[in-house]
């Protein structure tokens, strides 16, 4: 992850981004359509979103979660399921299961690690023969609108903030490079596929108070400004997107693969 990244308050990640990342990993696990009663290992699992999503909609017999954050762990936890565990650990070291995992899973991870395809090949080594790993990632670069439309205000503003908009920083984040990458770690049957939803947000506060939290890329970089910057920043998107109700589309591509 990048040193200006914060990830330090589960409740402030949870605010800013689970209002779109929660609805996702629903629509994840359904589209991944992994058979029930699995035993499943979820890795970088932040606040619980996907963890949460496993355990609604998966029929899992037990789900092991890990993330290197500590204060996500802890904001995890509140999950009250007794098939659910965590674990603060991260993708450097991953815990394993005797036979192995029947699906190993990462949500809005993989963008992130500086080598990704070395924490592939430790998910795909926890699972069983024939398990499934899926994983999911933001379209930065056209389909997650609340962030593209904040980084196009804040490079208008401040063209040095180009070096933190996810749309430059994460090339992984395209459906041909995830499947490349998923083929590439001896997976079979690669698929690749986008995942759309649309958030309503009740104004524009709503839009804007979350990236006052510090915590993710673009918080962290709001954090940064002066607050005369913070100011006209906000005044910028409020100008474009309107006082509000608004609703905002998020995209993500999801891709799974088979282990031999």
């Amino acid at each position: 992850m990048s040193p200006g990244d914060s990830w330090t308050a589960g409740d402030a990640y949870e605010a800013y981004m689970g209002r779109w990342s929660r609805p996702l990993a629903g629509a994840f696990v359904r589209w991944l359509a992994a058979p029930p009663a699995g035993h499943w290992l979820d890795v970088g699992c932040g606040t619980g979103a996907l963890t949460a999503a496993i355990v609604e909609s998966g029929e899992p017999d037990s789900v092991v979660a890990c993330d290197p954050s500590a204060p996500f762990i802890a904001h995890a936890r509140r999950l009250a399921d007794g098939r659910a565990s965590f674990v603060n650990i991260g993708a450097e070291a991953l815990p394993g299961r005797p036979g192995g995992f029947d699906a190993v899973v990462s949500g809005l991870v993989l963008n992130f690690l500086r080598r990704p395809e070395q924490a592939l090949g430790a998910m795909r080594a926890r699972l069983r023969p024939g398990g499934l790993l899926g994983a999911y990632v933001w379209d930065y670069a056209e389909g997650m609108e609340p962030l593209v439309r904040f980084w196009e205000a804040a490079v208008a503003l401040d063209p040095a903030a180009a070096s933190a908009d996810e749309r430059h920083r994460f090339p992984l984040c395209n459906l041909e490079r995830l499947a490349a990458l998923f083929r590439d770690t001896g997976l079979e049957q690669v698929r690749a596929e986008p995942l759309d939803l649309e958030v309503a947000l009740a104004d524009f506060h709503d839009y804007w108070g979350p990236f006052l939290g510090g915590t993710g890329p673009a918080p962290s970089y709001v954090a940064s400004l002066d607050p005369l910057q913070r100011e006209r920043l906000r005044d910028r998107l409020r100008q474009q997107l309107g006082e509000g109700p608004l609703r905002l589309r998020a995209r993500a591509l999801a891709v799974r693969g088979l282990a031999p």
